[in-house]
Order: structure tokens, then C-alpha cells, then sequence
């Protein structure tokens, strides 16, 4: 059963003067709200490691922001902006990046009525040439559109026209261009397998400094990939929980991650929200493995509403396993799967100790996470940050929820 909540008690008063517009000066030197069981203090992130349970194995988003904003204006002058979300021919992030043919993806269009039929053209510049990049809408997708893109160059692929003609989609809360800066501080310092249109904001205060401290306090980390969207910034609107559409996100996780995990099961720090809904789905996914064998020979998904539908008592330890097994059985050195996996007050958390995390949105998807980790004492933690002056949203400064 899905537990009733009103989204009206998650929601909050949010001042424009406290959501951080730029990164802070170094990336460590962000503030750090400590909240352990149910005590409050300050610190600075790059103290980070001060505050970690013993032998804690932190599991982090190696996921690398692309430049996903494309301009096209039109001859009579209306710019049209396309957000690229997801690859939908191909079908996976690595052969779409490496395709130097049309690619198809799930778009948002912004000044849609502008675009009432026909192609557009943009014109970019690659290694010293100028290209044309052409997209032609093709059907809807969802609450957004099938747009196929080709470019007028044989040997550039996708991931390079991005590169060369895409702008960085910083989020909607944070009123200015992009600057050059953001190309780097957008992006963790361990960012990889590219395909976020947003970034995995609680991993932005890891530094090389940080990171060695970890090393030498005998802590590991564990690298996951979940690819974020732009479903991370949508409210919750509908007063009823249950009639909220929770946006789909993919992650990529290598068997050996899969079995560090595992092995670490019961010291898990997850660095950000997505590294949350990776463990805790793919404990879900586990527990589909063990009553569906061949599971994973199709892409799986985690419903959105899977863990108040399936009640059982089989450990993470076990779900895990099952997945190693089957992935051992079938040759699979990675694991790929999509979740829509809903964590709102209610939700029984079977893989974390505690989170890293930034400070979020009222009325959220991300919010309603925290709040089912911590309870009411959300309201404490974000009273605190607001008198303490923390800086809210993506740019803005972290805590460590224990």
C-alpha cells in the first residue's frame, strides 16, 4: 500500500538570496551540516572523513554531465532550445556518443509553438571548420519529443557535436548563463561515463585532498553510474503521492563494484540522492532476480511503487547475491538497469547508513528522500542550515545524514 502523505507538509519557505548562483571558491571549503542521530553540528566538507563511521565504504556517481542545451534560431529570429534526455536510437548512451550517423533522442523543446513544422539548423564550429547540425521533430515522447539529429560531417560523432555545438544545462534555479567555469566545476573531479543532463550535486565538494584523507582513515569507495535527468528538478504537485509520475533514470554498475557492495554491505554511505536510489534499487532488483531468472537478459526497470507491492523479509546480502549469480550464469561484467524507484516517508531503507547530500528543493522528490531517512527532523536540519546562512540547491553547501 502506498503510505498517504501530503506534499503540503514538504513544503517550506525557500528565499531567492540563499540558492547558491555560483560554486563556492574551492570546492571543499563548502560547509558541511552534520546531523547524527538526531544531533546537529557544523563543519567544513574537507573535514568530511572526521565524521564517518568506522570502515564506511562511501558509494559515489561517477556520472559526467554533458552538454545537453542546443540552440537553433529560426529564420524569422525565435530561438528554439532542445534539451537532449536520453538516447532512444541507439537505445545506450556509449553507441549513441560514438555514432557518427543520426541518433534519436528523448528531447525537451523550449518555445515549442514556435516550431510549428520542418527541420532545424544550427551551424558550429569543429576543430577550426564550421558544420551544420540539423534536428527534425518527430513524434511525442512522453511529455517530451522523439528528435533525430544528423550533421553534415561523415566522421564526427555525436559526443562530439555535443561537445562542440552543446552549452551545459545548469539547472533551472540558477539564473545565468554558463560560464566558463562551470564546464569544470559542474562536474565532480571523478565524473566519467558521460549522459547526466544533471550533475550529482553532493559529489561537487570532493576534492583530491578529501578524497586522500578517506584513504588514510582506511575508508573505500565504490564507484556506481547513474545517469541523472532532468526529472530531478520536477515538484510534486498533485496532492495525492500516488498520482505523481516519478521520472526514469539509468545506471551502470560493473560486477566488481557489485561485489565491493556487497561486501560492504552493512557500512554504505551514499554520495548523493542518486547513489541512494542505485543501492536501494538495486536491492529491488535482487529481489526480482530471485523469483525471475532471466531477469537481466532484457534492460530491467525497478517500478516506481515496487517496495509497497513486494513484502519479504530476504536480506541485501541475499538480493545481491542473486544478482552476481545470474550475472555470473550469463556472462555480464556489467549491470544495466532503469528505475522509477519513489522513496517518500514510509519507504524501509535496506542498503544505506547515511547520506551525503545537498540541500533541497520544498515540495521535492529529493526532499521527500531525506525526509524518509531522517523523519520530521528535516524540518530541524533545514531551520538550521536557513539560521546558519548554508547555501541551498546544486551550488550550495552539503550534509552528512547519519
Amino acid at each position: 500500500m502506498i503510505p498517504e502523505i501530503r506534499i503540503e507538509d514538504y513544503d517550506y519557505e525557500l528565499p531567492e538570496g540563499i540558492i547558491a548562483q555560483f560554486p563556492s571558491e574551492e570546492r571543499d571549503t563548502s560547509r558541511l551540516l552534520v546531523y547524527n542521530k538526531g544531533n546537529i553540528s557544523d563543519d567544513l566538507f574537507r573535514n568530511v572523513s572526521n565524521h564517518l563511521p568506522e570502515k564506511s565504504v562511501l558509494v559515489r556517481n561517477n556520472a559526467r554531465v554533458i552538454r545537453a542545451r542546443l540552440h537553433f534560431i529560426k529564420e524569422t529570429g525565435a530561438v528554439i532550445e532542445i534539451l537532449c534526455l536520453e538516447p532512444l536510437s541507439p537505445g545506450d548512451y556509449e553507441r549513441t556518443f560514438i555514432s557518427s550517423g543520426p541518433v534519436e533522442w528523448k528531447c525537451m523543446v523550449g518555445n515549442l509553438k514556435k516550431w510549428k513544422k520542418g527541420s532545424l539548423t544550427a551551424g558550429y564550429d569543429h576543430n577550426g571548420r564550421r558544420y551544420n547540425l540539423i534536428a527534425e521533430k518527430k513524434s511525442p515522447e512522453g511529455d517530451a519529443w522523439r528528435i533525430l539529429f544528423r550533421w553534415d560531417h561523415p566522421v564526427i560523432t555525436f559526443g562530439e557535436v555535443l561537445e562542440s555545438a552543446g552549452r551545459l544545462p545548469l539547472p533551472p534555479y540558477v539564473r545565468r548563463e554558463d560560464m566558463e567555469e562551470d564546464y569544470t566545476r559542474y562536474q565532480t573531479i571523478y565524473s566519467k561515463n558521460e549522459g547526466s543532463v544533471a550533475a550529482p550535486t553532493a559529489g561537487l565538494h570532493f576534492t583530491d585532498r578529501v578524497l586522500k584523507s578517506i584513504r588514510e582513515k582506511d575508508l573505500r569507495t565504490v564507484e556506481v553510474t547513474m545517469h541523472v535527468g532532468a526529472g530531478t528538478f520536477k515538484p510534486v504537485r498533485d496532492g495525492d503521492i500516488s498520482q505523481h509520475e516519478m521520472h526514469r533514470e539509468t545506471f551502470l554498475i560493473a560486477r566488481e563494484s557489485l561485489e565491493d557492495i556487497l561486501a560492504g554491505i552493512d557500512r554504505l554511505i551514499a554520495v548523493g540522492t542518486t547513489s541512494v536510489r542505485t543501492l536501494e534499487s538495486l536491492y529491488w532488483l535482487g529481489i526480482k532476480a530471485i523469483h525471475d531468472h532471466d531477469m537481466l537478459v532484457q534492460y530491467p526497470e525497478v517500478g516506481q511503487w515496487d517496495w509497497t507491492t513486494r513484502h519479504n523479509n530476504i536480506s541485501p546480502g541475499e538480493s545481491l547475491s542473486a544478482l552476481l549469480r545470474i550475472m555470473d550464469k550469463q556472462k555480464l561484467r556489467f549491470l544495466s538497469a532503469s528505475t522509477r524507484l519513489m522513496i517518500i516517508p514510509g519507504y524501509s531503507f535496506r542498503m544505506i547508513k547515511g547520506m551525503i547530500t545537498n540541500f533541497h528543493q520544498p515540495r521535492s522528490t529529493l526532499l521527500l528522500l531525506v525526509s524518509a531517512w531522517v523523519g520530521e527532523d528535516w524540518k530541524r536540519i533545514y531551520s538550521h542550515a536557513m539560521e546558519k546562512s548554508y547555501r541551498f540547491l546544486s551550488y550550495g553547501d552539503a550534509s552528512i545524514l547519519l
